[in-house]
């Protein structure tokens, strides 16, 4: 009676193994490469671009004044001992003064461009989710992942997911 009662518990088990096992191969999974789509896709193309126009100005006035301030620096190291004392403190102030508001003009011009990035990368990021569930429903996948430490190039669909983001992008469904 136990050996029995043995088998058919080995029996259910292997059964329900099986199943597992089939059910197993009809579950599918994705795996998306994040750094890739802000890198490659149209619109993470188009905030960079947006971002670098905003910022040129402000960027070019940068450059202005580090030139000013090399130019001061020069003439205070190539004329400074036959400047008169005034001068020569004075030149020597107007150098430090310049080079303390590069200094923070540099850093409100790192935060401000920071700032900008992360608003408008995190835009691309609602419109690749976007994508990704639309993908995910038309193929009828049951997990996709953002990230992973490796995947297998058979489940990675980060092409698929710039391909749909560059459809967007030529129907004007972009944002901004």
């Amino acid at each position: 009676m136990e050996k029995t009662a043995m088998i058919i518990k080995v029996c259910a088990l292997a059964i329900l193994l099986a199943a597992g096992a089939a059910q197993a191969a009809d579950f599918r999974v994705g795996v998306v490469d994040t750094e890739r789509i802000l890198r490659e896709s149209v619109p993470a193309m188009k905030a960079e671009k947006k971002i670098e126009k905003e910022f040129s100005g402000r960027d070019q006035e940068i450059k202005s004044m580090i030139k000013q301030s090399k130019e001061l620096q020069t003439l205070l190291e190539k004329d400074g001992s036959k400047l008169p004392d005034a001068d020569h403190r004075n030149k020597e102030r107007e150098l430090t003064a310049m080079n303390v508001n590069l200094q923070r003009m540099q850093r409100e011009f790192r935060e401000d461009l920071n700032l900008r990035k992360n608003e408008e990368l995190a835009i691309v990021l609602e419109q690749a989710n976007k994508a990704i569930q639309a993908i995910a429903e038309e193929e009828k996948f049951d997990l996709i992942l953002q990230e992973a430490v490796y995947r297998n190039p058979r489940i990675d669909i980060t092409d698929r997911v710039i391909k749909h983001l560059a459809g967007e992008a030529t129907n004007g469904k972009d944002a901004k």
